[in-house]
């Protein structure tokens, strides 16, 4: 039991320490997780953790593939895809079956394998999966169209995948095996129906529940959680690999019932779908053996590997998405990316064994075969999306952006002076009448209710790293930070200071609920709307090495504001009483809210 109890907690935190390196380096974490793995798996033997967990690694990582793919599928709100359905249909249907027979040929004519065998991974290998591509989308940027068709198709064509090895295997069974008949062919397309409609049922039940308040607040995560494992348990109890299916379908329902709890069901869901994603690429990896790992370097797998990444993948996607308003750089990116993951590595163990047991003994090179293609796709994505999508002009400029909730002669000014030095910009509000100040500046707005659930669609927040809540009410401010501090931390979250003489009271809660305290801590919206209106000015100051930082301070008046330092390296760092060391260094600019002379 200790020793069990050792290798769980080495695992855990493996995992949380491969995505924290890949955080503070800026690589993609699943290759980091891919590599820590390897390293305290087969190279230096700290673990094995398929052998030191016995029967529970399987049922382990089935569930937490079901919670992964559940978590993701919360996301697909058939609104994001809007102008787009066209081309995300026909990717994940005629996509997926193109995919499926010309991965199924390279791996009969280029891998050696049987036809049977190479049926059963081809339909494994359609899977991409948002193990592996949500973190891609989180690190590079992506605009919304490519990002939203590379998360559909992972999340839907996963459990797809599964099912088509299962419909593959029950097939060859039926015309090799002659006491199978027809009927298990059936069974398997009747259990398929029924993991749909069990998924869709939870989905509908929790939903209706929740809306009517019949589920507490504290105990709706504990029941979406229970809910999800049951629905994958029950649906692959009946058969095995649609219990997949059964959690898409209800994460789908959900998202589609647009309940008002979804938002907080969403955080928690992520939190632990990283978690979940970190011990899970660590437990597969470091469960390889050195002769696996060594075979992956085989011609025949090699030559797949290449002929799935540069010749298979393209194809599918440009045939696919023939007639689609897809612009030539969207289908060229959307040809590239497509890392295997999780699901891949999970279906197809199960499946090297079943197809060794029923005769077919080319099926003991599956694990090294698909083991080779999610390192490679995964190091070649990994490393690659980002750069290949700010070429394509499919990113957001690297820049790290701001967004003012709240019109105002302050923000909107501010805004032009931070948008003048190349930060992007956008101001949000509610008021038509308050944005005119915004439209005045000559600065991106928005006019929308930053709160209200359309905001998601009508606005791609990606750009933007900060958000300054700077409207006139505090309570508002606060509001605003409180939603959004699971989206961008309190360290990318600022609001303005309290107006004490409002009587707001917010004083001994604002700590605990809002965002970061914006310049020196005393400088509220009526000063600096006061200082907009007699007369200060933005002023940009370069620190150089004659003149300092120091000599910067010296030179400033007690009633200029220090808003904000742009960094030589792009990046901004807003004044706060709340982050006592900022110092600027040579190249840097200080943008200062400064009485004129």
């Amino acid at each position: 039991m200790e020793n069990l109890l050792m290798v769980m907690m080495l695992i855990g935190t493996l995992g949380v320490l491969s995505q924290w390196i890949a955080w503070r380096t800026r690589l993609p974490a699943i290759a980091v997780m891919a590599i820590v793995g390897l390293i305290a798996g087969p190279i230096l033997g700290i673990m094995n953790p398929e052998a030191d967990l016995g029967d529970l690694y399987g049922p382990l990582i089935s569930i937490a593939v079901g919670i992964i793919l559940f978590e993701g599928s919360l996301n697909l709100d058939f609104r994001e895809i809007k102008g787009m359905r066209k081309p995300v249909f026909r990717i994940v249907t005629v996509g997926a079956f193109l995919a499926w027979i010309l991965g199924s040929l390279a791996a009969h004519y280029v891998a050696g394998l049987s036809w049977a065998v190479a049926f059963v991974i081809g339909g494994i290998f359609i899977v991409t999966g948002p193990t592996v591509i949500l973190p891609l989308l989180r690190q590079a940027k992506l605009k919304p169209r490519a990002a939203a068709i590379l998360k559909w198709e992972g999340i839907v064509v996963d459990p797809f995948g599964a099912l088509l090895a299962v419909f593959s295997f029950e097939f060859i069974k039926f015309l090799t095996i002659e006491t199978v008949t027809f009927d298990a062919v059936i069974m398997f397309l009747l259990a398929s129906v029924l993991a749909g409609l069990i998924g869709a049922l939870f989905g509908y039940g929790i939903g209706w529940s929740f809306e009517r308040g019949l589920v507490p607040e504290f105990l709706k995560s504990p029941v979406v959680l229970v809910t999800v494992i049951m629905a994958f348990a029950l649906s692959d109890f009946i058969m095995h690999e649609t219990g997949l299916l059964a959690v898409t379908v209800m994460g789908m329902t959900i998202a589609n019932m647009h309940i008002s709890a979804i938002s907080d069901m969403r955080h928690f869901k992520e939190n632990i779908s990283i978690l979940l994603i970190s011990v899970i690429f660590i437990m597969l990896t470091a469960s390889l053996d050195r002769e696996t790992l060594l075979s992956i370097f085989d011609l025949n797998i090699v030559l797949f590997i290449l002929m799935m990444l540069f010749v298979i993948r393209p194809l599918t996607i440009f045939l696919s998405t023939i007639g689609t308003n897809l612009e030539f750089r969207e289908k060229l990116l959307v040809g590239w990316i497509a890392p295997r993951g999780i699901v891949a590595l999970t279906v197809s163990a199960y499946f090297a064994n079943v197809l060794m047991e029923a005769g077919f003994e080319d099926a003991e090179i599956l694990t090294s075969l698909t083991f080779g293609l999610v390192f490679g796709t995964v190091l070649a994505h990994g490393f690659s999306i980002g750069w290949l999508s700010r070429k394509l002009g499919l990113s957001t400029d690297n820049k790290p952006g701001v967004l003012f909730v709240g019109s105002n002669k302050f923000s909107a000014n501010f805004a032009k002076t931070l948008q003048d030095l190349g930060v992007p910009v956008i101001i949000t509000d509610a008021s038509s009448s308050r944005l005119t100040h915004a439209e005045k500046a000559d600065v991106p707005f928005e006019h929308e209710e930053i709160l209200s659930e359309q905001m998601e669609y009508q606005l791609d927040m990606t750009p933007y790293d900060y958000m300054l809540s700077v409207t006139e009410y505090d309570s508002y401010n606060t509001l605003v930070s409180s939603t959004f501090k699971p989206e961008y931390g309190k360290e990318h979250l600022y609001q303005l200071p309290l107006q004490r003489n409002k009587g707001d009271q917010l004083s001994d809660v604002s700590h605990h609920i809002s965002g970061t305290v914006l310049f020196d801590g005393e400088v509220t919206w009526t000063a600096l709307n006061e200082k907009i209106n007699g007369g200060f000015v933005f002023e940009k100051t370069i620190i150089t090495q004659t003149y300092s930082y120091d000599h910067f301070l010296d030179d400033c008046n007690e009633e200029d504001v220090l808003l904000v330092i742009i960094r030589q390296s792009g990046t901004v760092d807003f004044f706060s009483p709340e982050k006592n060391n900022i110092v600027a260094e040579s190249g840097d600019q200080v943008i200062s809210l400064t009485k004129p002379e």
